[in-house]
């Protein structure tokens, strides 16, 4: 960074009424005032309103401890942003409680702390895994923590509500190690796609509503007879079989065969559980 810009931004911190002041010598450099607090009068309504509503929305994920902040804020700001605006992501007659499990991940991120978690995953397999906790993402209405896997030797990703037990242990890893930070997004974001396919599925009308939820318009065609076609990448897994099958006889699996194979399969074990009727 150039001293230019340094001197430049200094000077916006005054303009924008932040005390800030220099010392000279050996030991000196540009501080701000110890005792500064931030003079609520800098933000404007909409200021407010805005950071009052990105809290609302981080409670609706389950995040802990935003109840607290939200309510000293809206006292300060005099404010309410909970009379009129509410979000709510848990699925219906669902209240996972997840925020102690949370706290204790999130406790061991910042302090660098490996874990034991008992998991679940979507093929019913329990298993004990030792992992090193890197990085909590909240990922279409549920949180997920990213990790390396000592089990397997590699980046994983954990759905929190599948970990059943959390165990903090004494051990501390390096979090900022070459093996832990080099390409570990990348890692991660291969790791997601792997199971990934492209899907061809045709829609009654009565089934539209629900896929203009969760797809744009361009990613749906209006076939003209009544049904619609949607060409969407999904992952493959239990999850997939069973988002498709909620839709019922509204929906008909195009591509690819193996799903629709599939699905058609368990439907016919659907129908075995009902020959009594």
């Amino acid at each position: 960074m150039s001293v230019r810009t340094i001197y430049r931004d200094v000077d916006d911190l005054s303009c924008s009424g932040i005390p800030v002041y220099t010392i000279q010598g050996v030991n000196g450099g540009i501080s701000i005032l110890d005792n500064y607090t931030m003079n609520k009068t800098m933000l404007s309504d909409t200021d407010k309103n805005n950071i009052l509503i990105a809290l609302q929305s981080l409670k609706s994920t389950k995040f802990p401890d935003v109840d607290l902040i939200l309510e000293k804020l809206e006292g300060i700001f005099r404010n309410n942003a909970s009379d009129w605006i509410s979000m709510d992501f848990s699925p219906w007659g669902s209240n996972p409680n997840v925020n102690n499990k949370f706290n204790d991940i999130r406790a061991a991120i910042l302090g660098s702390r490996v874990i034991n978690i008992e998991y679940i995953n979507s093929q019913n397999i329990k298993s004990v895994r030792t992992v090193e906790p890197l990085h909590l993402k909240f990922k279409y209405q549920a949180w997920y923590l990213y990790s390396w896997c000592r089990k397997r030797s590699e980046y994983r990703s954990f759905r929190l509500s599948r970990i059943k037990k959390v165990e903090i242990t004494d051990e501390i890893f390096d979090r900022f190690s070459e093996r832990v930070s080099d390409d570990r997004e990348d890692t991660i974001e291969a790791q997601e796609k792997k199971n990934i396919v492209s899907c061809v599925l045709r829609f009654k009308e009565e089934a539209l509503y629900r896929i203009y939820d969760d797809y744009n318009d361009d990613m749906i065609k209006d076939n003209k007879d009544g049904t619609y076609t949607l060409t969407v990448d999904l992952p493959e897994d239990e999850w997939v079989y069973g988002y498709i099958l909620s839709f019922g006889t509204n929906v008909e699996v195009a591509k690819p065969e193996s799903i629709r194979k599939i699905i058609c399969e368990k439907s016919r074990e659907i129908s075995k559980l009902y020959t009594d009727i």
